[in-house]
């Protein structure tokens, strides 16, 4: 997308309200096809709609992950091409998923682990979005249309995680199965694209001892399993957002 499409849904979008009419006869034919499981993950029929049948989730032990998830960071910047803007401040660059330390006051205890869009049941960034970009799947994968994101940074703001970031520059070179655009918001989308092939999200092939992904529907699935027998905490439970990552290790 360049920066006139961009301009473009702005105005569209700002000097007349019918822009959200239009919003909603266009959203469905960016709806993204699910995976049916055989095993943990297997692809769907393109012409079958998403259901809330699945929904897809992650484990993440950290106690495994030797080098504190910069692995899966850097399997999620390869995967979807982020990362090297060469121009942008450290504080404006994108980062679909990150490396938190986290030190305990009292113990002085410390460890690291990745953090990236939560996909929370309930998501803040899916509620304050004025156009429907920031959208929730069926089967609980979050994540945002760019084709009609106006770059408002709401979700931004709603965001508890930090999870998204705004593309301020130019892009060049983008995977065509993940599409950025300058003056719009991005986030992980838990490699939707791999998911409705029947393939594990990037990150978590990239630390198979550490992460388990399946569905969280299915109380027989691995993920199910593994959650049910060490547990699975969420990062800032208390706001009952029922997020599909979850943490061993915190």
């Amino acid at each position: 997308m360049n920066q006139n499409r961009v301009d473009e849904y702005r105005r569209n979008f700002m000097t007349t309200l019918g822009g959200v009419a239009a919003v909603a006869a266009v959203a469905p034919s960016f709806v993204l096809q699910t995976a049916h499981a055989a095993g943990e993950v297997a692809a769907k029929p393109i012409d079958q709609a998403v259901t809330n049948a699945k929904r897809w989730g992650m484990l993440i032990d950290v106690t495994k992950l030797t080098d504190g998830g910069a692995g899966m960071v850097a399997a999620c910047k390869k995967e979807h091409g982020w990362g090297d803007e060469a121009h942008s401040a450290d504080t404006q660059k994108a980062h679909w998923a990150r490396v938190v330390k986290v030190t305990d006051k009292l113990t002085q205890n410390s460890f690291s682990l990745p953090v990236m869009c939560q996909h929370c049941e309930n998501p803040p960034c899916v509620d304050v979005c004025p156009t429907g970009a920031s959208m929730k799947r069926a089967d609980g994968i979050v994540q945002v249309n760019k084709h009609i994101c106006i770059g408002c940074r709401y979700c931004m703001m709603a965001c508890p995680y930090k999870a998204r970031s705004f593309v301020h520059e130019t892009l060049q070179d983008q995977k065509p199965h993940s599409p950025r655009g300058m003056g719009t918001v991005e986030s992980c989308n838990m490699c939707v694209h791999r998911i409705d092939e029947g393939k594990l999200p990037a990150c978590v092939e990239a630390a198979p001892d550490a992460v388990i992904f399946g569905d969280l529907n299915d109380p027989n699935s691995a993920v199910s399993q593994a959650m049910k027998t060490i547990g699975g905490k969420q990062i800032r439970a208390d706001l009952g957002l029922n997020t599909g990552v979850r943490y061993h290790g915190i």
